[in-house]
């Protein structure tokens, strides 16, 4: 067997016998507190970053471009994995995670700039978002350069992931949707690993932000005021 796969069962022995008694309150059912909806880059640790130990208590989505819709003959419609938890576990906080120097971002600004080839599967991917990001890409500062451009674009998509999911009718109108930027670039000026708070149920202006959740004042954070 492969080495990768010999390391990876060994650190789940470690792990069984950690969390061996946790699992006793949720073997039965789960009723999450929150749903969050993540890049599936290796580097954007889902639970980790959270601190989070516990089962059942955060919802874990991921796919590249931490996208919240999924294309059926009806058209765009938010993923049922993302849907799950807030229709039938009582879940009612959503969190749209996206990271610094995103790849799907990346791919989608090229995409809709130069062109790419990619496999059918990445191109499907790419395919939804490039709607939404089409308006951000056309809206970048002449300034900026290619990086920047794609930070810029990360709170971009991560500001249409919330209003996608803030409009739709099959999501519950008492969720609350927020959107963050995992940080591991040093973009953001703080420690890496921090997430960064860019908008809380469709509100983007850092200084409404601020006055608004003066709790978590110290992380929120924008690149890009459009």
């Amino acid at each position: 067997m492969h080495e990768t796969v010999i390391d990876l069962l060994a650190q789940n022995e470690s792990h069984a016998e950690e969390f061996d008694a946790r699992f006793d309150d949720v073997q039965d059912g789960q009723a999450p507190d929150a749903v969050t909806v993540c890049c599936s880059d290796s580097r954007v640790l889902q639970d980790q970053m959270w601190g989070n130990e516990e089962p059942g208590h955060i919802f874990t989505c991921g796919n590249i471009g931490n996208r919240v819709v999924q294309q059926t003959e009806a058209g765009q419609v938010v993923s049922g994995d993302v849907l799950y938890p807030l229709v039938h576990t009582g879940t009612e906080t959503a969190v749209v995670v996206g990271h610094t120097g995103c790849g799907a971002v990346t791919a989608t600004y090229d995409a809709l700039t130069d062109g790419v080839d990619e496999p059918a599967g990445i191109e499907h991917c790419l395919d939804l978002l490039k709607p939404h990001l089409e308006p951000g890409v056309e809206a970048l500062p002449d300034d900026l350069d290619r990086a920047d451009a794609i930070n810029h674009l990360v709170e971009y998509n991560v500001d249409r992931q919330v209003e996608l999911l803030r409009e739709s009718d099959d999501v519950p109108d008492a969720v609350d949707v927020v959107g963050v930027v995992y940080d591991f670039q040093d973009v953001y000026g703080g420690r890496r690993g921090e997430v960064h708070v860019v908008n809380v149920a469709g509100e983007t202006d850092v200084e409404t932000l601020r006055e608004d959740h003066d709790e978590i004042a110290d992380r929120i954070d924008r690149l890009w005021e459009y």
